[in-house]
C-alpha cells in the first residue's frame, strides 16, 4: 500500500474501534429507562383517564377512604342551565376541585353536590328567543314543560362539560331547583319566614324590566352608559301672597324649579320635595322669580343662561311644607310640596320632582305625606288611559314629546342631553324603568334581620379576601327591604290567595303547608293544575273566616335569589350527604356579594337565625388578554371547552393555579401557551425522575437518612421546605403562590441544579453503589411528594405518572386521588443543607463565571473538562466549609477536580480554573490523571470499579 493511504486507513480503522467501544460503554451506563411519554397528548389521553376514573367510581371511592375522617363542606352555588358552560363556570369549577381534592388527601370526607339553578327569567328568555310574544299568552303549564325541558338538557350538556374539565362529584344525582325536594325546601323556607312575620305585600316601586314584564332585585340590576334629556322644570307656586318670606319678590311669577333626567315620569308627579335645612334663594329675572338651593344657584344660572338673575330673597324652606304649585302636565292637579332629607346637593336645584309611583325615596316621602301612588305606566312601559295624550306610547319614546310640550308652555327653561349612569336589566340589557306595583317584600328591619345579619358579618363568617366583607356589608347596611316576587310563570310559585270578599292577599303558613303536599309528589305544577278546594282541608278558616271556596290564587313566583338562597335548607339541611349547616365554604364570583351570597345569609338569619357558612371565597372575572370583559360582538371569547380540545383540561387547570384568582385575570392563547411551557417543565422532571428509578425498589434499595450523600440531604430538606410551604398556601387558598413554588421547584432547584448535578452520579456509578442509591432514594421522595402536592391541579398527569412508577404504563392499582396528602418528616431538615446551600448559592456562581470565561476562549467545551483551584485565607469560613465537603466539591461544580489552597497570608477567596490536565475518561468523560484498563478498553480508576461489577 501506498505511504499516502496508510495514515487515513490507520484513521479509519483507529475511529471504527473507538465507535465500537462507545457503543459497548454507552451500553454500560445506567441510562434512563420509561416508557412515560414525553408529549403528554392531554386532550386524547385525559378522556381514557377519565373513563378509568368513572368505571372505578373514584369518587365514591375518596368518600369512602375518608368515611371516619372530619367532614369538609363546599357547598355548590348553582349556575343557570342556559348554554354551555364559559371560563367563567371553568375557573369556578376548577377551584372548587383543586380545593376539594386537596382536603380529600388531607382526610377530610369532601362530598361534593354539584347544582343547576333552573327557574326564572334567564330560562324564559331563551323561550323567548324561540317563540316571540306570543309567550305572554301562553298557558302557564305549556311554558313550564317548555322551560324545564330547556334547563334539563342544559343541565345534561353542562354535567358532561364539567367532568371533562376532571371535576369530581355527585354528577348523577346533583341538586336541581326544580327538583320537587328542592321546591318543598324552598318553600319550608318561605312558611317559616311567614311564620315569624318577615313578609309582607306592599304597593311599593320596584325595578321594573319592561321587556320581561316582572320586577328585578337589586342583585339583577347592572349599570350602563345611557343617554337622557337633563331637564329644568318650572312648578308655578301657588298662593305666593301666603308666604310672608317671599315679600320682596311680591309680584313675580314665583316658580320652583325641579331638574329632572326622566321626562317621563313627569306626569306621575305628585310633589316637589325640598330639603328642610338649606338655604333657598328666589333668583329674580324680570317678571319671574325661580326657588333653587342658594349652594347650587350659579350652577343653574349658567345652566339656563340667567346670569344676570338676582336674589330677591333667602329663607328655608320650611316655610313651604305642605304647600302647592301647579303640575307641570295635568292643569287641574296641584303638586304637595314636601321636607325631606333625601335631597341633596350633588346636583340639579335642591327642589326635588317627587312621583311616588316611580322612585324609591318618592314612594317613602308620598307615603309620609299621605300622597296617592300614581302610576300611569302599564307592565309594558307604555302609558295607559291615565295620561289619554300619550296613552300607548313606550316611556322612553314619550321623553322627547314631553320635553317638546313644555318647552311650547314656557315650563322648561334649558334641556340638555346628557350620557349618565343608569340601571338595566342583566337579563333584557335594556333600560329599566322604576314602578310602583304590588309585590310580596321580605322585611328585613323588622324582626331584626338586618341587624342579626350585620352582626354575622362581622363576627361569624371569614372573607376571603378581606375587601369581600366591606362590600357584602354595606349592601346589606343599605338595603331597605327584598322584593321576593316576580311577575312570571316558570318558577315556584308564591301560594298567595286572595279574598273575595275583602280584595286582600293573604300568605298563610296552613296554605302554604297544604301546598307543600302536593309539591313533594306533583311538583310546583300543582298550583297550576289543581283547585284551591283540592289544596285546602274542609276544615280550613282565613283570617277573615274565609273558607277555600271564599278564595282565589294568585300568579307571582319567588325571585330566583330566593330559590338559590335557600339552597342551604333546601339542600343541605335535606341531604343526608351532607351535614347541617354552616358549611365550611361557599365560593362564587364576586358579583355574588350582591346575589346568592348575600340571598343565603339573609334567608338563614331569617330563617334559621344563623348565617349559612362560615368562610366565603370570592374569586374575580376572567378578561381577555387586554383586559377586557369577553363578548360575542367583540369576538374576544375564550371558550374552555376549545382550550380543553387543543392543551387538555390538565393545562387549563395549571393556568387556575397560576393566577390570583382574587382579582380579575386575564386569559388567552398566548398565556396558555406559557402555562403550557410550564406544563412541559414539570412533565419533564417527572419523567427524568421516573426514568431514573427504573432498577430501584424502595424497600430494598433506599438509602436511610443519616447515611445519604450531601447533596441528596441538601434536596430533601428542599423538598420538606417545598412541602410544608405548598400545604400553607393551599390552607389559604393561595394556589398561585403554590404555583410558583413548585413550579420553581422543579426548573431551578430540580432541573438547573439537583438533577443536572447528579447525572454523572446517576449514569456512572456502579447500580447498586450506595452513591448512586443514595440519589434514588430521594428522587423517590421528591417524585412521590411532588405528585401528591400537584395531584389537586395536574388531576390526570399525577395520576398517569404514578402509574409509571408502579408499572411503567398507563394505569396503575392505586389512584393517586387516594393517596395521603404528603407530609415530611423533621429528620429532613438537617444543618447539611444549609452548608450545601451556601456551596450552591455562593461559590458555584463565582465557578460558573470562570467557567463561562474559558468557554468563550474555547479553552474547554463543557464545565467537565475544568480543573479548579480555590484558594483563601486559612481562616476563611467558606474555604473551610469547602474543605469539610472537599471531596463533593467536583460533583457539586461539575468539574473534574477541586483544588482547595490554604493560606497564611490574608486573602480574599479565589477562583483559578483551567483546562483539566490528564486523560479524558471516554465513559464519564471526566479527566483524570491516568485511565485505566477495562474489558472496554482504558477508562477511569472509578468506571473500571462500575464495569468490573457489571
Amino acid at each position: 500500500m501506498q505511504a499516502q493511504y496508510v495514515a487515513p486507513y490507520l484513521k479509519r480503522i483507529l475511529n471504527r474501534r473507538i465507535q465500537v467501544m462507545s457503543k459497548q460503554l454507552k451500553d454500560t451506563l445506567n441510562l434512563p429507562r420509561t416508557q412515560f411519554p414525553m408529549r403528554g397528548d392531554l386532550p386524547k389521553r385525559e378522556p381514557e383517564r377519565l373513563a378509568r376514573w368513572e368505571a372505578e367510581d373514584l369518587y365514591h371511592a375518596v368518600q369512602e377512604k375518608n368515611k371516619d375522617g372530619n367532614t369538609f363542606i363546599l357547598h355548590d352555588g348553582p349556575p343557570y342551565a342556559n348554554g354551555n358552560i364559559h371560563m367563567g363556570h371553568a375557573l369556578n369549577k376548577l377551584l372548587k376541585d383543586i380545593i376539594l381534592r386537596y382536603k380529600s388527601m388531607r382526610g377530610y370526607r369532601t362530598p361534593y353536590v354539584p347544582g343547576w339553578d333552573c327557574h326564572g327569567l334567564p330560562i324564559e328568555q331563551q323561550i323567548l328567543k324561540q317563540i316571540g310574544e306570543k309567550i305572554h299568552d301562553m298557558d302557564p303549564i305549556e311554558l313550564r314543560n317548555m322551560c324545564a325541558d330547556y334547563a334539563n338538557n342544559f343541565i345534561d350538556i353542562q354535567r358532561e362539560q364539567f367532568k371533562r374539565l376532571g371535576i369530581l362529584g355527585e354528577w348523577e344525582t346533583p341538586y336541581k331547583t326544580l327538583n320537587h325536594s328542592y321546591e318543598v325546601g324552598i318553600l319550608r323556607c318561605l312558611e317559616e319566614l311567614c311564620k315569624r312575620g318577615l313578609i309582607e305585600k306592599g304597593h311599593k316601586a320596584v325595578h321594573w324590566d319592561p321587556v320581561f314584564r316582572t320586577a328585578l332585585a337589586e342583585a339583577e340590576i347592572e349599570y350602563q352608559e345611557h343617554t337622557s334629556p337633563s331637564v329644568y322644570v318650572a312648578f308655578e307656586l301657588n298662593h305666593v301672597e301666603n308666604y310672608e318670606f317671599l315679600a320682596p319678590v311680591k309680584g313675580k311669577r314665583v316658580q320652583i324649579v325641579i331638574w329632572t333626567t326622566t321626562p317621563w315620569t313627569l306626569p306621575a308627579n305628585m310633589g316637589v320635595s325640598l330639603h328642610p335645612e338649606f338655604d333657598y334663594v328666589a333668583l329674580v329675572d324680570g317678571d319671574n322669580a325661580y326657588i333653587v338651593a342658594k349652594e347650587l344657584a350659579e350652577g343653574f344660572q349658567k345652566a339656563c343662561h340667567l346670569e344676570d338673575a338676582t336674589v330677591g330673597a333667602t329663607f328655608k324652606a320650611t316655610g313651604l311644607d305642605r304647600g302647592t304649585c301647579k303640575h307641570p302636565i295635568f292643569p287641574e292637579k296641584d303638586s304637595l310640596i314636601m321636607l325631606g332629607e333625601h335631597v341633596t346637593l350633588e346636583a340639579g336645584t335642591g327642589c326635588v320632582h317627587t312621583a311616588p309611583g316611580h322612585g324609591a325615596d318618592d314612594f317613602i316621602i308620598g307615603k309620609a305625606y299621605g300622597l296617592a301612588v300614581f302610576v300611569p305606566v302599564d307592565d309594558k312601559g307604555c302609558y295607559t288611559s291615565d295620561y289619554p295624550e300619550m296613552e300607548g306610547t313606550f316611556v322612553f319614546d314619550a321623553n322627547d314629546k314631553i320635553v317638546k310640550k313644555l318647552v311650547d308652555e314656557g315650563k322648561i327653561l334649558a334641556v340638555k342631553p346628557i350620557k349618565h349612569e343608569y340601571p338595566h336589566s342583566w337579563r333584557s340589557k335594556k333600560p329599566i324603568i322604576f314602578r310602583a306595583t304590588e309585590q310580596w317584600f321580605m322585611k328585613l328591619e323588622e324582626g331584626g334581620v338586618r341587624s342579626k345579619s350585620l352582626d354575622a358579618i362581622d363576627n361569624d363568617v371569614q372573607w376571603i379576601p378581606k375587601w369581600g366583607h366591606d362590600r357584602i356589608r354595606s349592601m346589606v347596611e343599605r338595603r331597605p327591604e327584598w322584593c321576593i316576587s316576580r311577575q312570571r310563570s316558570w318558577g315556584v310559585p308564591i301560594p298567595s290567595v286572595k279574598s273575595k270578599k275583602t280584595g286582600q292577599s293573604l300568605l298563610l303558613p296552613e296554605v302554604i303547608d297544604a301546598f307543600i303536599e302536593f309539591v313533594d309528589k306533583e311538583g310546583t305544577d300543582a298550583w297550576f293544575t289543581r283547585e284551591l278546594t283540592e289544596m285546602l282541608p274542609a276544615s280550613f278558616v282565613g283570617p277573615n273566616g274565609e273558607t277555600a271556596a271564599d278564595l282565589e290564587k294568585e300568579s307571582d313566583i319567588l325571585d330566583v335569589w330566593f330559590d338559590s338562597g335557600a339552597s342551604h335548607i333546601a339542600c343541605v339541611e335535606m341531604d343526608k350527604r351532607l351535614t347541617d349547616p354552616p358549611v365550611d365554604l361557599y365560593l362564587e364570583g364576586s358579583d355574588q356579594h350582591r346575589g346568592w351570597f348575600q340571598a343565603a345569609l339573609l334567608l338563614g338569619i331569617g330563617a334559621r337565625d344563623r348565617a349559612p357558612f362560615k368562610s366565603v371565597l370570592t374569586h374575580g372575572f376572567v378578561l381577555d388578554e387586554k383586559g377586557y370583559a369577553m363578548s360575542k360582538s367583540m369576538g374576544n371569547v375564550v371558550s374552555p371547552l376549545d382550550m380543553i380540545a387543543k392543551y387538555g383540561s390538565d393545562i387549563l387547570r395549571l393556568w387556575v393555579n397560576s393566577i390570583d384568582f382574587t382579582n380579575d385575570m386575564g386569559i388567552s392563547d398566548n398565556i396558555m401557551q406559557n402555562i403550557a411551557r410550564a406544563y412541559r417543565d414539570v412533565r419533564n422532571t417527572l419523567r427524568f425522575q421516573l426514568g431514573n428509578l427504573y432498577d430501584f425498589d424502595y424497600s430494598k434499595d433506599a438509602v436511610p437518612f443519616s447515611k445519604l450523600e450531601a447533596l441528596d440531604a441538601w434536596a430533601l430538606h428542599k423538598l420538606a421546605e417545598l412541602v410544608e410551604d405548598v400545604t400553607a398556601a393551599y390552607e389559604n387558598y393561595e394556589f398561585h403562590r403554590a404555583y410558583n413554588m413548585t413550579t420553581q421547584f422543579c426548573t431551578v432547584t430540580l432541573s438547573a441544579l439537583y438533577h443536572d448535578i447528579l447525572k454523572d452520579r446517576l449514569y456512572t456509578y456502579g447500580a447498586d453503589w450506595k452513591e448512586r442509591r443514595s440519589a434514588q432514594t430521594v428522587i423517590y421522595h421528591i417524585f412521590d411528594s411532588l405528585t401528591r402536592l400537584m395531584a389537586p391541579v395536574l388531576a390526570f398527569t399525577c395520576d398517569e405518572a404514578r402509574a409509571y412508577l408502579a408499572g411503567d404504563c398507563d394505569f396503575g392499582d392505586k389512584c393517586v386521588h387516594l393517596e395521603d396528602w404528603p407530609i415530611a418528616p423533621e429528620e429532613w431538615k438537617s444543618e447539611t443543607a444549609e452548608e450545601i446551600d451556601k456551596l450552591l448559592n455562593k461559590v458555584r456562581p463565582m465557578v460558573n463565571e470562570k467557567l463561562e470565561a474559558l468557554r468563550q476562549e474555547k479553552v474547554i467545551g463543557k464545565s467537565i473538562d475544568a480543573a479548579l483551584t480555590i484558594s483563601s485565607d486559612a481562616n476563611d469560613a467558606l474555604l473551610n466549609l469547602m474543605l469539610k465537603y472537599e471531596k463533593d466539591l467536583p460533583e457539586l461544580f461539575i468539574v473534574s477536580s477541586v483544588s482547595l489552597v490554604a493560606l497564611d497570608s490574608e486573602q480574599e477567596l479565589t477562583i483559578e480554573a483551567k483546562h483539566a490536565e490528564g486523560e479524558r475518561c471516554p465513559r464519564s468523560l471526566r479527566w483524570v490523571p491516568t485511565l485505566q484498563e477495562s474489558e472496554y478498553g482504558p477508562v477511569s480508576p472509578r468506571c473500571a470499579r462500575a464495569l468490573a461489577n457489571l
